[in-house]
């Protein structure tokens, strides 16, 4: 075999593998120990699969469904979110593979579940603000656009998955190996609703060009952005801007 033959065949070989593994490069469940108070986790019964949520219940109106990182235990915000929105019930999804919800993450199960859960929190809470951070700001805006949030917001967001993923790996052919794209953008432009978009200031892992794009496809007067200063992809979370300006949403 000739060295550009055997190049070929490693070049082809690595694309496969990206393919078959391409979601444990997307999703890094967490156990989701934070929280353990039985009262604390609502289980939603999906047909192929048992999902957890980390609750905190309220009586009135109001409710907040929260999807997180890819890497997230989105149990850890049970205490700030409660604190934060004292009127809201407060929902967290863990996704299938997070915080012993069963299950194989992926975008068409995770929208599923969102829907089931939109669904049934609507049932007893009909204003739902609706949060999504980073990979699950693509939950979040793809939710807001199929059931009747009252407010959205998204917190490190971007246009799609699959830019994303090509500036990761310029040498792949991204658009015919990913499963899993996460199109925001061509959610947002379905949305109808105040929406609240929080970038940080330097985000390492989000370009501002891509928030910027996703920000450029709701319709006009729907979103709006602003920067949390000294903030990373991570940390944006840890400065007082983070819930403050969320409250100035939710709160209204």
């Amino acid at each position: 075999m000739s060295l550009v033959a055997l190049l070929i065949a490693l070049y082809l070989l690595l694309c496969a593998a990206l393919f078959i593994f391409q979601r444990s490069l997307i999703y890094f469940p967490q156990s989701g120990s934070a929280v353990t108070a039985p009262d604390s986790r609502m289980k939603l019964a999906m047909p192929d699969a048992d999902i957890w949520v980390t609750i905190r219940e309220h009586a009135g109106p109001k409710a907040l469904i929260y999807f997180g990182g890819n890497a997230e235990d989105v149990s850890r915000n049970l205490p700030s979110f409660s604190e934060a929105f004292p009127d809201y019930a407060v929902f967290l999804l863990n996704y299938r593979g997070f915080g012993g919800s069963g299950g194989s993450p992926s975008e068409e199960a995770i929208a599923e579940d969102a829907l089931a859960l939109f669904d049934q929190v609507y049932a007893s809470h009909p204003q739902i603000a609706v949060i999504g951070r980073s990979l699950g700001s693509g939950v979040a805006v793809r939710l807001a656009s199929q059931r009747p949030a009252t407010r959205l917001i998204l917190v490190t967001p971007y246009n799609s998955l699959e830019e994303l993923a090509v500036r990761q790996y310029p040498w792949v052919p991204v658009k015919w190996l990913l499963r899993d794209r996460f199109e925001s953008g061509r959610y947002a432009a379905h949305i109808r609703v105040p929406t609240l978009l929080l970038a940080a200031s330097d985000d390492e892992v989000i370009p501002r060009a891509s928030t910027q794009r996703l920000l450029e496809r709701f319709p006009k007067g729907v979103a709006s952005l602003r920067v949390v200063p000294d903030s990373g992809h991570n940390s944006i979370s840890e400065r007082a801007q983070y819930l403050r300006w969320m409250q100035e949403v939710l709160n209204r």
